[in-house]
């Protein structure tokens, strides 16, 4: 990535009205209050919810996790955007250059559910880590009871390679993985997310 790529962040049109990109310091109000709406139903799976209590809470992460790691060129981490209203997240962990790999994860409002927007935004961050900085794998991870969010990456064609037992703690209570993961050898791109761009999730 140039010094010019930087400066400009990381956006990209998944369709007509919907796009995602890179967070801003400005995106903080608006990220907590969408967490506010949906905080009883995102502290569910989601372990920073907790840890979310203010708009400053979030522009810390953002200053200090989110600017840092687009800019050491480790991969970026987005707000989901539908007609201009942030409704979502979905976020590259930090890239392991080494062995060219990394962990991806997404979250949508309650009331966005089942249009099929977290399908086509995981979609088109693979194409941009499989296709643009040549990642070779990637990780999904997901409660073994959150079934929308595992059906993200079977219907992307991901492999189910096994449960990672109470593997983190959320709400007050052990939480099982399902660990799924993608080659870049396996990846269709632009052909799978056209296939798939009406299906629920």
């Amino acid at each position: 990535m140039n010094a010019a790529e930087a400066r400009r962040g990381f956006y990209r049109q998944v369709a007509p009205g919907l796009e995602i990109r890179l967070f801003q310091p400005a995106d903080a109000e608006s990220v907590f209050a969408l967490v506010e709406q949906n905080r009883d139903y995102l502290r569910a799976w989601l372990p920073w919810v907790d840890r979310t209590q203010s708009a400053e809470d979030v522009r810390q992460f953002i200053t200090q996790m989110v600017t840092p790691q687009w800019l050491d060129d480790r991969g970026p981490q987005c707000g989901i955007w539908v007609e201009g209203a942030i409704q979502g997240s979905i976020g590259c962990h930090p890239i392991d250059w080494q062995n060219r790999g990394c962990s991806i994860g997404y979250w949508v409002t309650a009331q966005r559910q089942g249009e099929g927007i977290v399908t086509r935004a995981v979609a088109t961050m693979l194409d941009y880590l499989f296709g643009e900085v040549e990642v070779h794998r990637v990780v999904i991870q997901c409660g073994t009871g959150n079934h929308r969010s595992c059906a993200v990456p079977l219907r992307l064609g991901f492999t189910r390679e096994g449960v990672a037992r109470e593997a983190e703690w959320v709400s007050g209570r052990w939480v099982d993985l399902v660990v799924w993961s993608l080659l870049k050898s396996e990846w269709r791109g632009a052909n799978l997310r056209n296939q798939r761009s009406t299906s629920p999730t």
